[in-house]
């Protein structure tokens, strides 16, 4: 059922500049330096993979700017923010926005990486525009939730572009009407299937959607589609009506803009994978933590929530990325291993036979009543018995934030030798002391280490 009116495009634009044209509230300052800090993090540490380094390789120019956060090569404004939009999004490490389901962190990082390049910005103009962007893809997932996401659509990739075109087009400076028209142009470029997960093509949707925001305020801000655009190209009904025919909130969209934040409830992970698998992870750390020992092991019965065999239902992965969506891996993993980092959701892990052993041992028992962030284990051993091993609140819930500190570690173990400058950097954003670009960030906190 629709509720609320639908807003044009020019009144998101209109508030998104009001609020852009204010300092950002104390709360939303913070969420949005944690998830800049956060996504940046993590595009960093996966710079060197294989995966990032073949679509370098493909996207690369003799020359332009820096193609990505870690990386050597040049690419064009486009293919940057692709680039780096697939870089944040491809450990699934990045942030989560628990209601929608959205990692808004990726696709903003890669447009604010390469509109911000050329624009003569401060630091102040790089964390309002990295936070508005994340905020109008959350309030937009929020008007065509659940179904957009229940109809199989990856909701990272169908509402991340419209967030990458409001940070490119608030860094490119533009009025009402060209913020408007790079809105419209970002709605006609939706896309991402959930059926693409734990594959390279999930990540490649954050990639594009990055790509996406970044073209559209580029065309907008040459005064294509401007002038009488709302005559010509879709408003804010017809990309709800298409997201969303049958369930769709579109007062969402605006409803206490600027007062009330979504982006305040992004959440971060401490597990590379799909998040509804923390909480198993969780139990299966405290259990061998308590000392249960895998080859002991001969049935684990796993009670979680519905949505565990829906979206991490593999049994059977072949690739890290195919672990990434197996509950069951997470739990092997947790409980063979006592952590559940990048090396776990690595190829050699999927390959490891205790790992193997222990996944076939695994049966996902959903229950409709329980909380997403919960699990229970009870895991049978040999000798008869029978240790139970239960999650509450996951790690990294809302009620289980990451503090500043895990935060600090988790990015130390993916940009080594370089997480504490970055937070330092980061946390003078919004003061006007803070560097404009992503890239002047990161070199600036180079220096720093270097200096050290």
């Amino acid at each position: 059922m629709t509720t609320g009116a639908e807003p044009s495009y020019e009144e998101i634009a209109e508030a998104v500049l009001d609020s852009a044209s204010r300092p950002l509230p104390g709360e939303v300052a913070k969420a949005a330096r944690r998830t800049l800090f956060n996504v940046l993090a993590v595009a960093l540490g996966a710079s060197g993979s294989p995966q990032v380094g073949r679509l370098a390789t493909a996207l690369a120019a003799p020359t332009g700017m820096p193609a990505a956060p870690g990386m050597r090569e040049n690419a064009s404004p486009a293919d940057a923010a692709l680039l780096t939009g697939f870089a944040a999004h491809l450990d699934d490490f990045d942030d989560t926005h628990l209601v929608t389901v959205i990692h808004p962190g990726a696709s903003v990082l890669g447009a604010a990486w390469a509109a911000g390049w050329p624009a003569a910005a401060s630091g102040r103009d790089l964390l309002t525009a990295f936070a508005l962007g994340c905020e109008v893809q959350l309030r937009l997932g929020l008007a065509v939730s659940p179904e957009h996401y229940d109809r199989g659509w990856h909701i990272t990739g169908t509402c991340g572009v419209v967030g990458a075109a409001v940070t490119a087009g608030l860094l490119g400076a533009p009025g009402r009407d060209r913020l408007a028209a790079a809105l419209r142009l970002a709605s006609l470029q939706t896309l991402g299937h959930r059926e693409a997960f734990g594959t390279e093509v999930k990540p490649f949707h954050a990639g594009k959607a990055a790509a996406g925001g970044v073209l559209a305020a580029a065309e907008a801000a040459r005064g294509r589609f401007t002038a009488g655009a709302a005559a010509v190209l879709p408003d804010t009904g017809g990309l709800l009506r298409a997201l969303a025919p049958g369930g769709r909130s579109p007062g969402r969209l605006l409803d206490g803009f600027g007062t009330r934040w979504e982006l305040a409830d992004n959440t971060f992970k401490p597990y590379p994978c799909g998040i509804v698998a923390h909480p198993g992870i969780d139990a299966a750390v405290g259990a061998h933590d308590r000392g249960v020992a895998p080859a002991d092991v001969v049935r684990i019965r796993y009670r979680c929530h519905p949505l565990v065999p829906e979206l991490m239902g593999r049994l059977d992965p072949r690739t890290g990325l195919q672990a990434r969506f197996s509950a069951v891996h997470g739990v092997a993993a947790g409980l063979a291993r006592g952590t559940g980092g990048l090396a776990e959701f690595g190829d050699a892990a999927v390959a490891d036979p205790v790992l193997a052993r222990l996944r076939a041992r695994v049966e996902l028992c959903p229950e409709p009543r329980m909380p997403r962030d919960s699990a229970v284990l009870e895991i049978h051993t040999a000798d008869g018995g029978t240790v139970v091993s239960a999650i509450e609140h996951a790690r990294g819930s809302l009620q289980r934030p990451l503090t500043d500190d895990e935060l600090i570690g988790k990015a130390e173990a993916l940009a080594p030798g370089r997480a504490r400058a970055i937070w330092e950097a980061v946390a003078r954003l919004g003061e006007g002391s803070g560097p404009g670009t992503v890239q002047a960030l990161l070199e600036e906190t180079r220096r720093e280490v270097v200096a050290r």
